[in-house]
């Protein structure tokens, strides 16, 4: 009987979530950002007007997180393009202020959501060439409004730690489809591809709290949210909004926050419909569901953070001629760019050589890793960091911290297409990236990864 006890025991204290106290505190707020007027949205260059009305509001939510030794830590998600770097220095800045918290513990992942506003952008990406004067001043009002929402909401989730329990586990979805496809002209992009490489793997981070009530869940996906097409005009969350959705309305008063994977060149298809956003959405829901009620790994401290910048190289820029030329061009973008960079070339006599490129590990005790890169990242990255890594204990996110460009692999690169290269054109960088972009921030996140788990 001992002997039945004790196993028992022994097997009761194996199961995540289980443990004599918890070993975090945990805070969670959420706030709606969606616009309250007609806006200038983003993500789409087809579209030629403002929105129009609201399909499903847009939300910036945050976890805090607590150590037994006191160090904290905010993940901040949106439901937005992402964040330009001008706007993520300003939010750091001012989290650090009021807050106290280092740029290294406070993380901004957005959902790439193509149904979310225009952002300040130092080139004024996309909204540019056919936004109005009037236009860009609502943008740049909006823009300084979301940043004191981000920031109170970062303050809520630091007001409201309590104590709670994390435990981690991954899941599976399979809508996500490799976009980019080999045709006679090249590597053509947003064509379906089913022999092209994808993420599937769903990772989910449960918070219980004491009492083990679902406090809130955070899940992610490598996929472009663009369900919906450039055509519908109202904001939206596309598929990780519906999923999030659902994931609220089945556990009342959790919070389901989405952090995009590195999805760059992954796609729904088909996709078009509200009908098959909600569906995404639903598969997305269900297997973060199955993740949650499966075999999950309690979570334990300390909570060790990196953040640095490293310098990525662009490839030779084009010439004063070369852009003079194009200012001549019939693609309003292609007319933009030029006008774009003359002005940088303008100013400072030369393009940029490179960008700084920032990087983010947060180490989990033994339990997890989450890298948080930069940018558009195509699905190479992660598959990559998965097979040298092990991917059990691996988390790796894109979107995170800037959005200024696609960061493809060397493969990609050499493929060329939008992700190689012409991408760079929509981003206002003098690129494509040199040769070397892949091994550079492959480097960089080992240095990174190390230093976080031999503090």
């Amino acid at each position: 009987m001992k002997l039945v006890w004790a196993l028992t025991l022994v097997l009761a204290l194996a199961r995540p979530g289980f443990a004599a106290a918890p070993s975090w505190k945990a805070g969670v707020a959420t706030t709606v950002i969606t616009p309250t007027k007609s806006l200038w949205m983003t993500g789409f260059g087809a579209r030629t007007n403002a929105s129009a009305g609201t399909l499903l509001e847009l939300h910036a939510k945050a976890l805090a997180l607590e150590d037994t030794a006191g160090h904290r830590a905010v993940l901040v998600t949106t439901d937005l393009l992402g964040f330009p770097a001008n706007v993520a220095r300003n939010i750091a800045a001012r989290v650090e202020k009021q807050h106290g918290l280092s740029r290294d513990r406070l993380l901004l992942n957005s959902s790439h959501t193509h149904g979310g506003p225009a952002l300040t952008h130092p080139h004024q990406m996309i909204y540019g060439p056919r936004a109005t004067s009037e236009q860009c001043r609502d943008i740049d009002d909006y823009t300084r409004e979301l940043e004191g929402q981000v920031v109170a909401v970062v303050g809520a989730a630091l007001q409201n730690l309590r104590p709670a329990r994390l435990s981690f586990g991954q899941g599976e979805t399979d809508f996500a489809l490799n976009r980019r496809r080999k045709t006679d002209q090249g590597y053509v992009s947003f064509i379906g591809n089913p022999e092209g490489v994808v993420d599937h793997a769903v990772p989910v981070l449960r918070v219980d709290s004491e009492e083990k009530q679902l406090r809130a869940v955070v899940f992610g996906y490598a996929c472009h949210p663009t369900a919906l097409l450039a055509n519908i005009q109202q904001f939206h969350g596309d598929y990780a909004g519906f999923a999030q959705a659902r994931l609220e309305a089945q556990h009342p008063g959790a919070v389901a926050l989405f952090v995009q994977g590195c999805g760059g060149d992954v796609g729904t298809s088909p996709r078009g419909t509200v009908e098959l956003a909600q569906k995404y959405g639903d598969m997305l829901a269900v297997a973060v569901d199955k993740a949650m009620n499966g075999s999950s790994r309690t979570v334990r401290g300390p909570l060790k953070s990196a953040f640095e910048t490293v310098p990525i190289a662009f490839a030779s820029p084009p010439s004063r001629e070369a852009l003079q030329a194009q200012l001549q061009h019939q693609n309003i973008d292609r007319r933009w760019y030029a006008q774009e960079m003359l002005k940088v070339l303008d100013r400072d006599g030369r393009l940029p050589a490179e960008y700084p490129y920032p990087l983010q590990v947060w180490q989990f005790g033994q339990d997890l890793t989450l890298i948080a890169m930069a940018g558009e990242v195509v699905v190479d990255y992660s598959l990559r960091l998965k097979k040298e890594f092990g991917s059990e204990k691996l988390w790796v996110a894109g979107y995170s911290n800037d959005l200024f460009a696609y960061i493809p692999s060397l493969r990609v690169l050499q493929e060329g297409g939008y992700e190689g290269a012409d991408a760079m054109l929509v981003y206002v960088q003098p690129g494509p990236f040199a040769p070397s972009v892949e091994e550079t921030i492959i480097r960089k996140i080992h240095e990174l990864v190390g230093q976080v788990r031999n503090k």
